[in-house]
């Protein structure tokens, strides 16, 4: 078999076999497929695309590329969520100790953040002496013990995904509906869980800006779990302004906790329920919506999801008693107010606009190797459609320089728009598709 001839096939619109898709992932990763052949194929299935099939086999092949975890030794259904990420997007804060709470075990693998703000892991090192830094055996202790356990993602997790991502990057070949699917299902998929529930965000703080995008993508995710044996559901969320009110590491921690605590916002709370009632379902706790989300609503008024969040962090080294005390994550030296220049209604809020004034606080990193000031971002207090007085405040910044501070200031006020009319009110859980149909 010549890497020659599977990208003139695939550059002539061929369908490449299970052998040669194997053959590529295999030679790639290993060393013996130089990058300019890889890059070339890269470029004929941009153009080409890949069918169903294909992209399944392209998925498997990365997730065995490297370790494929084996959970097993966990008790019950495990359930992952995946979310394609966003501005405010603490999910699994508030989510995963929810889920826990009512008998869902919880083994998940979480990344760093590179861009606008942290990654889960970022988030939840708010917690002096949290540490994702899990031997594979403490990790399954873990779960089965307490009902959650986050680590960091390893080097041998689908390492062909991790070379052929920085490939696509530097060749312009990122922004291709298989390649995008693949990418995210085969770190899943080799993550071990029997199920998946992936948050597909759509809108301007969004990967994918246009929701018939963003319903692609789920629809191609949810066929690769469902051909690779494992159930998956796709909830497509708006990202067309922040989720939630904080926008920064502890910030966003504070608000989690906030909403286990049963007063978190409105839109937090009704994206980690529908998420949560599908892992319930997923999970065999729960046999319908209403039952699920009734079960999770308990968790959270009785007190056992905080308390669950609590077992958790102190589990993983963390002190606990923030989770009681959030006033003891890390602050800012000084908060600023953006105020609103005009009277009328906050008609428009440019996410990824907001990310990049948390990103320009410290919040976020613009390398792999920039450092991450925890305490730092953003609060609002109006979303879209609040009416608001010249005046008043749009929202809070929190910094640690005053600079930065008016830097985020001027750009965060370019991103919001203030009109005499409240704008139309958009559905905020677009659409569940559970088996490639809603």
């Amino acid at each position: 078999m010549r890497m020659y001839d599977i990208i003139m096939k695939k550059r002539n619109g061929g369908e490449l076999t299970p052998e040669e898709i194997s053959f590529f992932v295999e030679g790639y990763t290993g060393g013996a497929i130089p990058d300019y052949q890889a890059s070339a194929l890269m470029m004929a299935i941009y153009f080409q695309g890949m069918t169903d099939g294909e992209t399944c086999e392209l998925t498997m092949a990365m997730a065995r590329s490297g370790d494929m975890l084996d959970l097993s030794p966990i008790r019950g259904i495990k359930v992952d969520k995946h979310s394609t990420g966003g501005v405010g997007d603490k999910t699994s804060l508030a989510l995963a100790p929810m889920a826990a709470a009512c008998g869902i075990p919880v083994a998940k693998m979480s990344g760093r953040g590179l861009g606008h703000t942290g990654g889960t892991i970022d988030k939840l090192e708010s917690f002096p002496g949290f540490t994702t830094a899990l031997s594979r055996e403490q990790f399954i202790t873990n779960v089965n013990r307490i009902g959650i356990a986050i680590m960091g993602q390893t080097a041998d997790l689908a390492p062909a995904d991790k070379k052929l991502y920085a490939l696509r990057d530097v060749t312009a070949t990122v922004d291709n509906m298989s390649l995008i699917a693949s990418s995210i299902m085969s770190k899943k998929l080799a993550a071990g869980a029997d199920a998946i529930v992936l948050d597909v965000k759509t809108g301007s703080g969004a990967f994918m800006k246009k929701e018939a995008d963003a319903r692609a993508l789920a629809e191609e995710m949810v066929r690769i779990g469902t051909n690779a044996g494992r159930k998956t559901v796709a909830v497509i969320s708006d990202m067309d302004q922040p989720l939630g009110f904080a926008v920064g590491n502890a910030l966003e921690v504070k608000e989690a906790i906030d909403t286990l605590k049963g007063h978190g916002p409105a839109d937090f709370l009704e994206l980690c329920l529908a998420l949560g009632s599908q892992m319930l379902m997923a999970g065999g706790r729960a046999n319908d919506l209403k039952s699920a989300r009734a079960m999770l609503e308990q968790g959270i008024a009785d007190g056992s999801a905080l308390k669950k969040l609590a077992e958790f962090v102190e589990a993983q080294g963390g002190d606990s008693s923030v989770v009681y005390h959030p006033e003891r994550l890390p602050q800012a030296s000084l908060q600023k107010e953006v105020l609103s220049p005009a009277d009328g209604y906050v008609s428009r809020i440019v996410c990824d606009e907001v990310g990049i004034c948390s990103l320009l606080l410290g919040g976020g990193r613009e390398t792999k190797e920039s450092s991450i000031d925890l305490s730092v971002g953003l609060v609002l207090c109006r979303k879209v459609g609040d009416a608001v007085r010249a005046g008043e405040p749009l929202a809070v910044i929190h910094a640690n320089d005053g600079r930065k501070a008016a830097e985020a200031e001027r750009r965060f006020l370019a991103a919001c728009t203030i009109a005499a009319e409240p704008p139309a009110k958009a559905p905020f859980i677009k659409e569940i598709l559970t088996g490639g149909r809603s």
